[in-house]
């Protein structure tokens, strides 16, 4: 199923809360905010993130409240090093008086925070609740978003039928005026009817776009059948979205007839939507 890359995933046990919020970004960047004892277990939390999703941003939030809190306790290594460092210091230049706790107060790393009390498994647990229900919303953002697109793909599909059709009725109608024109800049003199069909003939296939629309069809075609499959699309579809926008430029370019222009900028318009819509699709 195709999952959007927007959504979010709390969940709440024991003193314990966990908040994921996803956007959607071309490749996979994961941001944890959690108390410092708990940085030893950050990739073991990366690793579920990346195991559910393969696209996104996601921004993490794990808090801790009553007796699941951390506490500071003093590393009495890193302390002595300082105190030994700052009696240096006073020796070598001479600074008189004394070094007490005001002196190391400031040295924040020779303090540590140490849990309290707190079941790591119970915050894994949590944790992995919060994915499977920032999952589920994805999920479900992500079938709206495929019937949204799918609307949009039908529009555009009986667009192309319609510039189908016109380009049918346009090149005659082009023909003969190419065919009035040449005259007129002959001005009636005796023109060799074989070479002027030749002639028409190579204006009218300059603006043929005939191929653009068959291409176009089967372009839409294969949206639909991506759209239909499971797993990751975003990619595909993206693609197929700037293959889209590549024939109706074509036909725009080409064309010498005002109603298939207009109805290519119809149609580019509602690409974009396809577009916009295709950037929050995993």
């Amino acid at each position: 199923m195709a999952q959007s890359m927007t959504g979010f995933g709390s969940a709440e046990q024991g003193g314990c809360r966990v908040e994921i919020r996803s956007l959607n970004q071309r490749f996979l960047d994961i941001y944890i905010k959690a108390p410092s004892f708990l940085n030893q277990h950050e990739m073991t939390f990366r690793n579920v993130i990346r195991d559910r999703f393969s696209r996104g941003k996601f921004d993490v939030s794990i808090s801790l409240s009553g007796e699941a809190t951390a506490g500071l306790k003093l590393n009495k290594e890193v302390a002595g090093r300082i105190f030994n460092a700052l009696r240096s210091v006073q020796e070598e230049f001479a600074i008189p008086g004394q070094i007490d706790i005001n002196s190391i107060a400031n040295f924040h790393d020779m303090f540590m925070e140490q849990d309290v009390s707190y079941d790591i498994e119970e915050i894994r647990r949590v944790f992995g609740d919060a994915v499977d229900n920032l999952f589920a919303m994805r999920d479900r953002e992500g079938q709206l978003l495929v019937e949204e697109i799918s609307r949009i793909v039908g529009v555009l599909g009986a667009m192309n039928d319609e510039m189908k059709a016109r380009s049918a009725q346009a090149a005659p109608e082009a023909a003969a005026r190419l065919k009035e024109r040449l005259m007129s800049l002959v001005d009636n003199q005796e023109i060799d009817p074989a070479r002027l069909h030749q002639e028409i003939a190579v204006l009218a296939g300059k603006s043929d776009i005939t191929e653009e629309i068959a291409r176009f069809d089967c372009h839409i075609q294969q949206f639909r059948e991506v759209l239909g499959s499971d797993g990751i699309i975003g990619r595909k579809l993206d693609f197929l979205v700037q293959e889209l926008n590549r024939e109706v430029n074509t036909m725009s370019s080409k064309s010498v007839d005002y109603k298939v222009s207009k109805l290519a900028v119809d149609m580019k318009t509602e690409i974009e939507k396809i577009r916009e819509q295709v950037q929050n699709l995993q």
